[in-house]
């Protein structure tokens, strides 16, 4: 595909923003769904649900005989469960997924029920004043530290109770999604929203410009992988290839502004022949990359790996930094990876 996918920015832009505004936090899948069935219409492309809550893009191939190819990032981000209401009528939480929670003191969140109601609030330290609490700097930032003051009148479990907020219900983080003038976009779950909507660019692009892959794609939109089951399902397909964040800090060579191309992480090495295509892939297209080692992570890949499946798996994906925390990230680094997955697929 020799387009210039710059051009596909407004695009790109739009559908990270249109992905982050709908909750999704890993097993809550209800709402999210609407909006990927809505944009796989728009696309004029086949979705399926899985049993589970995850998803299956299929993009037709030219030829239909030939094995199908997958691809798969995750729409589920990290949150938290209401946990226990205090007798004040404070929220107690669970987290779901791993959140950086020191980042998470003074967030603005909500509160979804059983029944759909919403309810505001906003994750504090239990000594959130530094007027009353001499530990209010150096209290712990965690979940037995940390509790929901809900944007209600309350004042006991009673109250809480008596507006259908139960224990299980999800608590859902502000994102706070941001492009800037300067190409930056900064948001929580760039990890990995960004990576869906990079896929999704790709098939955009693919449409727009009247480009049939020569082998038909199956996109996974997985909706577990922060609680590491994500992709234990998958598809039929020769090769999977996961994008997700690429990880930015001591010793690593990726940036914000490259792809990274992940040659193994805490499950052990990807596949070395398909990791080495992507490399060479990237170097002759001259789009900027780096490959790194990743010890304190994991992908669906792994899960897939994990569940048995005998496919060929890789991971790719834009630069990311201050991961599961404010994470930032550059337009360079999400047309770089548009661009590998492009050529993933053959165009």
């Amino acid at each position: 595909m020799t387009t210039d996918i710059i051009k596909y920015k407004d695009f790109y832009c739009d559908t990270v923003q249109r992905l982050m505004a709908v909750p999704s936090p890993s097993g809550y899948s209800r709402e999210i769904s609407e909006l990927l069935t809505a944009i796989a219409a728009e696309e004029g492309c086949e979705i399926e649900r899985t049993n589970k809550g995850c998803f299956i893009l299929t993009v037709p191939g030219k030829d239909p005989d030939a094995p199908a190819i997958g691809a798969c990032a995750h729409c589920d981000t990290l949150g938290a469960m209401v946990r226990s209401v205090d007798g004040n009528g404070d929220i107690s939480f669970s987290v779901v997924g791993g959140p950086l929670l020191p980042t998470l003191d003074g967030e603005y969140c909500f509160i979804i029920t059983r029944k759909g109601k919403r309810f505001t609030g906003t994750i504090l330290s239990r000594s959130p004043s530094i007027h009353v609490y001499s530990d209010a700097k150096s209290l712990p930032r965690d979940a037995d530290n940390m509790y929901v003051r809900l944007d209600e009148v309350v004042s006991s479990a009673d109250d809480v109770r008596a507006l259908g907020i139960c224990n299980g219900d999800y608590i859902c983080f502000d994102p706070r999604t941001t492009v800037t003038e300067n190409g930056f976009v900064k948001s929580r779950f760039l990890d990995d929203k960004a990576s869906v909507a990079c896929l999704i660019t790709a098939i955009h692009a693919m449409r727009t410009e009247g480009i049939v892959p020569p082998n038909t794609v199956r996109i996974l939109i997985s909706m577990y992988e922060e609680v590491g089951h994500g992709a234990a399902y998958v598809p039929p397909v020769s090769s999977m290839l996961a994008v997700d964040m690429g990880c930015i800090g001591r010793d690593l060579s990726c940036t914000e502004h490259t792809v990274s191309i992940c040659a193994k992480d805490s499950c052990g090495p990807y596949d070395y022949e398909l990791t080495g295509k992507l490399i060479e892939m990237a170097k002759k297209s001259g789009i900027s990359y780096a490959v790194d080692i990743y010890p304190y992570y994991g992908s669906d890949v792994g899960a897939m790996w994990q569940a048995g499946n005998d496919i060929p798996g890789a991971l790719i994906g834009p630069g990311v930094h201050a991961s599961h925390g404010m994470e930032r990230t550059h337009l360079d680094a999400i047309f770089a990876t548009v661009s590998l997955i492009l050529i993933y697929f053959g165009v």
